[in-house]
C-alpha cells in the first residue's frame, strides 16, 4: 500500500469518527443506552417503595434532584417538563394529610407502550419503561393512556442537556428511574437525595435486597391497583 492510500484511510477514519459525534452526539448516546437495555435481564424487576410516612409536605428535594440530574427547568408551566411532582392528599374523614411523590410507575402492563403507534414507548427486560427519542412522533397517545399523568411534551427546543439523558423537542418523555445511574451500578438521584430516606429503590425480585424485604415486612399499595398494571413503584402509609 502506497503512503498516499495510507494517509487517505487515516484521513476516512478520523472523518468517519468526528462526523458520528458532530452530526448527531443524542444518537450516538442513545445507541450505547440501547445496547445496554439489550443487556437488561428479566431475572431483574427495578422498582420503589416510598413511604408517605417519611415524606414530609413542602420537600421538594426528590424533584429538585430529579430535574438537576436531568436537565428539567424545575419550572411548573403547563409546556414544562415534570419527571417527578408532589401530590398533597387529605383525608377528609380523619383530616389526616399526607405528601407523596408520584412518577411515572413503571408498569409491568403499561398502556403508554400498548398505544404507541411507532413502538418508541418500550418496556426494557427489567421493567423499566422508556421512550425511544428516534422513534417518537410527538403523537401524545401515551400520554392520553398514562393514568398518573406521569408523560410531558417537550415544546421548546432544549440547551444545556445531560449528555447521559437525551433529549428533544418535538418528543414525548418521562421518569427513567434514572437509568444511565442505574446501568453503572447506581441509584435514581431521587433516593439518593431524600434527606428521611422516604424512597427505597431496589430489585423486587432479590429476596434479599432490601426493598424486597420491606415489601414482605410492611403494608404497601400500588396506585389504581384496579387497573391491574402491577406498578413497579409502590406507597407505604396511604
Amino acid at each position: 500500500m502506497s503512503d498516499m492510500d495510507m494517509d487517505r484511510r487515516n484521513f476516512l477514519k478520523t472523518s468517519v469518527g468526528a462526523a458520528a459525534v458532530a452530526i448527531a452526539p443524542g444518537m450516538l448516546l442513545y445507541s450505547v443506552a440501547q445496547a445496554k437495555s439489550e443487556g437488561a435481564s428479566s431475572k431483574v424487576r427495578w422498582g420503589m417503595l416510598i413511604d408517605t410516612n417519611q415524606c414530609k409536605p413542602g420537600c421538594n428535594d426528590c424533584v429538585t434532584a430529579c430535574n438537576r440530574e436531568n436537565g428539567l427547568s424545575g419550572e411548573t408551566k403547563s409546556t414544562d417538563s415534570q419527571w417527578i411532582r408532589k401530590i398533597d392528599i387529605k383525608d377528609i374523614s380523619t383530616g389526616r394529610e399526607i405528601s407523596l411523590p408520584m412518577m411515572c410507575q413503571h408498569c409491568e402492563n403499561p398502556p403508554c407502550v400498548d398505544v404507541c403507534p411507532t413502538n418508541a414507548s418500550m418496556k426494557r427486560a427489567d421493567g423499566i419503561v422508556l421512550v425511544d427519542k428516534h422513534r417518537c412522533i410527538g403523537c401524545r397517545y401515551c400520554m392520553m393512556a398514562c393514568p398518573y399523568k406521569a408523560r410531558s411534551f417537550v415544546h421548546e427546543a432544549l440547551t444545556d442537556q445531560n449528555p447521559d439523558v437525551p433529549r428533544g423537542k418535538g418528543t414525548v418523555e418521562s421518569c427513567t428511574l434514572c437509568v444511565h445511574r442505574i446501568d453503572v451500578g447506581g441509584k435514581p438521584a431521587c433516593s439518593e437525595a431524600c434527606p428521611n430516606k422516604a424512597i427505597v429503590f431496589g430489585d423486587l425480585n432479590d429476596e434479599n435486597s432490601e426493598i424486597a424485604q420491606k415489601v414482605r415486612s410492611v403494608a404497601s399499595v400500588q396506585v389504581r391497583a384496579d387497573l391491574r398494571l402491577n406498578p413497579g413503584v409502590r406507597y407505604q402509609g396511604i
